[in-house]
């Protein structure tokens, strides 16, 4: 299954006023990986709109790894805050 089809729901989108010469060249590169036009740009698309959860999940994982390094693996505290939570009453 392509990664878009994790979702039911589906938009139809319509460009108007796209330049010939980018319909030719998305044309190309997507008959260069053997994909129709339209299988070109939904690729393109779910991409470009993943990239920045990509790019946060990165970032995130590169501070886990600091953190690390700094202080080394932590205990799991949750024992600790369910304890104090239940001392409070």
């Amino acid at each position: 299954m392509p990664s878009w089809g994790h979702n039911r729901i589906m938009a139809d989108v319509k460009i108007r006023k796209l330049p010939e010469w980018v319909v030719v060249a998305f044309k190309d590169r997507a008959a260069h990986r053997g994909r129709s036009l339209e299988e070109e740009l939904r690729s393109l698309l779910t991409e470009a709109a993943s990239q920045p959860k990509q790019d946060r999940t990165a970032e995130m994982a590169a501070f886990r790894k600091m953190l690390r390094r700094k202080y080394g693996t932590l205990a799991d505290s949750t024992g600790g805050i369910r304890a104090d939570r239940q001392a409070r009453g």
